[in-house]
C-alpha cells in the first residue's frame, strides 16, 4: 500500500474518532438503546379550524432551519386558528454535533410546559450555543430566562425520557421515506418540497410563500368535502 494513502487514511480515522468522542464527552447524541415503546413527540400549535396540519421535521443548530424559523412563525400565525402545526425532532448529529442537546433542551422544557418558549429560544440564539463545547450551560440559562424550574430541567435534560422521545421522532421520520435533511415539511401527510416555500425573487422562505400554499390545501381539502 502506497505509503502517501496509508498516511491520509490514518489521518481520517484519527479525525473520526475525535469527533465522536466530542459528541460522546458532550451528551449531545441519542443514547443508542432505544425504547421501542416511547412515543412520538406531538408538540403542536394552532387552533386547527380547518383541519390542515403542517409539520415540519427541524434541527435546532440547522442553519438552514434558522432562516425558515421566523417566515415560518409568521406565516403559522396568520393562519393559527385554521391549522396546526407540529414540530418534531430530526436532530442530525453526524453534521450538527449539538443538534441533539438543543433538542433534549426544547424537550426538557416541554415537560414543565414551556417548550415553544425554548423552542424559539434556540432558534432566536442559535449562533451562541451551535459551537460551544458546554451547551448545557447556555440552555440552563435559557430554562432560568423562561421561567423554569432550572433543577427539574437539568434532570429532565438528561433523562431517558427525553432522549427516547427524540428518538422515537427519529424512527418516525424514518418511516417517511425522505432522505434525512432538515428542515423537511409535510401538509396533512403529503411531502412538500422546500422549494414551495421560497420566494423566486429572493430566493429566501416566504411567510406569503407558506401562507399561500396552506390556503390552497384549505381550499382542496373544502372542495373534497362538498363532493
Amino acid at each position: 500500500m502506497d505509503r502517501r494513502f496509508l498516511g491520509i487514511l490514518i489521518g481520517l480515522v484519527i479525525i473520526f474518532i475525535a469527533i465522536f468522542s466530542f459528541t460522546k464527552n458532550n451528551g449531545n447524541s441519542g443514547n443508542t438503546s432505544k425504547n421501542s415503546q416511547a412515543q412520538a413527540t406531538h408538540h403542536v400549535e394552532g387552533q386547527g379550524q380547518k383541519g390542515v396540519t403542517l409539520v415540519e421535521y427541524g434541527d435546532y443548530e440547522c442553519p438552514v432551519c434558522e432562516v425558515y424559523f421566523l417566515p415560518l412563525k409568521q406565516a403559522v400565525a396568520q393562519v393559527s386558528n385554521d391549522i396546526y402545526f407540529q414540530f418534531s425532532n430530526l436532530p442530525l448529529t453526524s453534521v450538527h454535533p449539538n443538534a441533539f442537546a438543543g433538542a433534549r433542551a426544547a424537550e426538557a422544557a416541554g415537560l414543565q410546559n414551556k417548550y415553544w418558549e425554548m423552542h424559539d429560544k434556540l432558534y432566536d440564539n442559535q449562533s451562541a450555543w451551535a459551537s460551544s463545547q458546554a451547551p448545557q450551560t447556555i440552555f440552563e440559562s435559557y430554562a432560568q430566562q423562561i421561567g423554569l424550574n432550572v433543577n427539574q430541567f437539568k434532570q429532565d435534560y438528561a433523562s431517558s425520557k427525553v432522549n427516547d422521545s427524540i428518538n422515537a421522532d427519529l424512527n418516525a421520520f424514518s418511516k417517511t421515506g425522505q432522505v434525512m435533511a432538515t428542515p423537511t415539511f409535510f401538509l396533512d401527510g403529503k411531502y412538500v418540497p422546500n422549494s414551495e416555500l421560497i420566494d423566486s425573487t429572493t430566493g429566501m422562505p416566504s411567510s406569503d410563500k407558506i401562507v399561500k400554499l396552506i390556503q390552497t390545501e384549505i381550499a382542496k381539502k373544502n372542495s373534497t368535502s362538498k363532493q
